[in-house]
């Protein structure tokens, strides 16, 4: 059983850079793609980015290109997501999510889920 958990979540002010965290147990993170969604209230959940397992491949949501950056640490089985020059729009909960093959922006093809963590951008 894959279990995630996302931490790193704060208020920031507008402009503002935030590191989000994606750790994993039991399991080596590097089997696995990784996806990072956010939700905003009243809104459907959408996908910022994500880091394919076997090359490491990036693909990023038109929202977030050249402000978000996906990497990924082996030592320390995680998966991060830089936040930068973060907008009010950014303001959602962010999960991150893993499953085997490349990764992709669509949520329903991830199996495993982390419990979100709060992203606030505000002044």
């Amino acid at each position: 059983q894959v279990q995630l958990v996302e931490s790193g979540g704060d208020l920031v002010q507008p402009g503002g850079s935030l590191t989000l965290s994606c750790a994993a147990s039991g399991v080596t993170l590097d089997d696995y793609a990784i996806g990072w969604f956010r939700q905003a209230p009243g809104k459907e959940r959408e996908g910022v980015a994500c880091i394919s397992s076997t090359y490491g491949s990036t693909y990023y949501a038109d929202s977030v290109k050249g402000r978000f950056t996906v990497s990924r640490s082996k030592a320390r089985n995680t998966v991060y997501l830089q936040m930068n020059s973060l907008e009010p729009e950014d303001t959602a909960v962010y999960y991150c999510a893993a499953r085997h093959g490349v990764g992709v922006l669509w949520s329903h093809v991830y199996d495993y889920w982390g419990q979100g963590t709060q992203v606030t951008v505000s002044t």
